[in-house]
């Protein structure tokens, strides 16, 4: 191939937080190395796909954007990596145009794959094993231009095995940054300028149990709030049963960890609950998330669930739609089941028809956008934090960013307040958009507002 030393390299990720992370930190040892990283749909000398497989569609966008990608510039190099391309390598080899399929553990040669400026003749898988993977390989800090919050992942892996996922086949077991290691990372994302920290991870509950000695994600989240100055912290999904007490008691005094939560229920029927290999029973998710509520003012708590899992008859769905509608959850995301190859509800009993699924899915979705609706609207007149964007809102030319607790609020003003994070009063809300004012001391006082805030 007849190219430039210094190539442009179009990055599309899809999927979780994780892996907006790693793509991320890839992104960043590209740029050093000299590459121009630039918008997926422009022309580019090589295009990387980080793929996800957690459902059929995810498979189907990850093969979607790779062909896109043939399609504007044939003469490209064609990197797939991520999930997709550690657990059916081969499903992607047939893919006409793609050069080199790389797994999980051998991400890091992407950068000497590039740099060798090779295309062959026929796509070249290069893979091996994560359940080999037992230690945490580091990688450059993770490139986030023009945002105002970083992903910083401190977890990898996962050791649970739900029966429906496949993602432990993919990312391999469990294994956590070094405490040393995150808060020097989380010090360095604030030294960039910027505002907020999620902290990500595949099981981030299972934060610390394989370092030597164990940790706990409490021992992390009291470091960061110790040493991370003028910085907010977010929290990606945790599981209901690492919701600890003493975690709980943290969360209702932070004052820089979100009063935001995601926890996975997947389905609020016991029997289902069992058969996914989770380890918990709706009483005690209904439980946690009343407690949570109750001790941490304005909480927003999301959840996932899962339509259609294998067995799951009308009971069982009622039961979850039932669950959900006693409890105060802000929002939910909907999957639909995906039968995953290798899994062990890929070939369970009773599998549930598309037809079934997809106005289960409708009715939860419905569900979830009424939940929504009334979180939003119990803070119409009330005042709270709100970190503003660098992008406006496309239609109005508004300024948009998220308060602590998750609601998108859309402001008027100019574009001294972009990567700041303001006091506001939330002025409107109509059906699920928020619109809010900026109030006077924002303007004067703007570094004490992150100090002094109360989570």
């Amino acid at each position: 191939m007849d190219r430039k030393s210094f190539l442009k390299i179009g990055l599309a990720t899809l999927g979780c937080k994780t892996n907006h992370s790693d793509a991320a930190s890839l992104a960043a040892e590209l740029s050093a190395q000299g590459h121009t990283i630039i918008p997926f749909h422009q022309l580019a000398d090589v295009y990387i796909v980080h793929t996800c497989t957690v459902t059929q569609k995810t498979d189907y966008q990850s093969r979607q954007l790779i062909r896109r990608a043939i399609a504007r510039n044939p003469n490209a190099q064609v990197i797939v990596t991520g999930c997709y391309a550690q657990v059916d390598p081969e499903a992607l080899r047939t893919i006409p145009g793609v050069d080199f399929i790389v797994g999980i553990r051998e991400r890091q040669k992407i950068p000497e794959i590039i740099a060798a400026e090779k295309k062959p003749a026929e796509a070249y898988i290069l893979s091996s094993s994560v359940e080999e993977r037992l230690s945490w390989e580091d990688g450059r800090l993770p490139l986030f231009s023009g945002r105002t919050r970083a992903y910083l992942k401190v977890q990898d892996g996962c050791n649970a095995f739900c029966s429906y996922c496949i993602v432990p086949y993919a990312r391999g077991r469990s294994r956590s940054l070094p405490l040393p290691d995150a808060l020097a990372q989380a010090k360095e994302l604030a030294g960039k300028g910027f505002k907020e920290i999620v902290l990500t991870g595949i099981h981030l509950g299972a934060y610390g149990e394989d370092l030597v000695p164990s940790l706990a994600l409490l021992d992390l989240l009291q470091a960061l709030e110790q040493e991370t100055p003028n910085i907010r912290i977010r929290l990606s999904s945790i599981e209901p049963k690492e919701i600890t007490p003493s975690l709980i008691d943290f969360l209702a005094q932070s004052k820089k960890v979100c009063a935001h939560l995601h926890i996975p229920l997947q389905s609020g029927d016991n029997r289902i609950l069992q058969s996914m290999n989770r380890t918990y029973s709706a009483a005690f998710f209904a439980d946690l998330v009343n407690r949570l509520v109750g001790m941490i003012p304005d909480l927003a708590i999301g959840a996932d669930v899962i339509a259609g899992f294998p067995g799951e008859d009308k009971q069982a769905f009622e039961n979850t739609m039932r669950l959900l509608e006693d409890l105060p959850i802000a929002y939910l995301h909907v999957f639909p089941f995906s039968r995953r190859q290798g899994t062990p509800a890929m070939t369970l009993p009773a599998q549930i028809p598309s037809q079934v699924i997809k106005p289960r899915c409708q009715a939860l979705r419905e569900l979830g956008a009424k939940k929504r609706r009334l979180f939003y609207s119990a803070f119409k007149g009330k005042k709270g934090k709100v970190l503003i964007e660098s992008k406006r809102e496309r239609e109005s030319g508004w300024l948009k960013g998220y308060s602590r607790n998750y609601i998108l609020v859309f402001i008027p003003g100019g574009n001294e307040f972009i990567n700041q994070e303001l006091d506001i009063e939330i002025t409107e809300v109509h059906e699920a958009k928020v619109f809010g004012k900026v109030l006077a001391r924002s303007k004067f006082n703007r570094t004490q507002i992150c100090a002094d805030n109360n989570g």
